[in-house]
């Protein structure tokens, strides 16, 4: 029969296996992920404002005619 493996998660990161109750198996992984979640949140931002910005300029040009 196949030996059972112990229960583990894998990071975030890495994809490494670890057991933990962490979602990432080191610091160096937990900073990495923490710099790629600021950039995701930044062009979600970016994106949303960029969004608005079009809008806004299309009902402007739409009151004008």
């Amino acid at each position: 029969m196949a030996d059972r493996i112990a229960q583990h998660k894998h990071c975030r990161q890495c994809g490494k296996a670890f057991i933990g109750d962490s979602n990432y198996c080191s610091t160096e992984c937990s900073n990495a992920g923490g710099e790629i979640l600021k950039k995701r949140k930044r062009q979600l931002i970016i994106l949303y404002l960029a969004t608005l910005a079009i809008l806004t300029a299309a009902v402007i040009m739409m009151a004008v005619q």
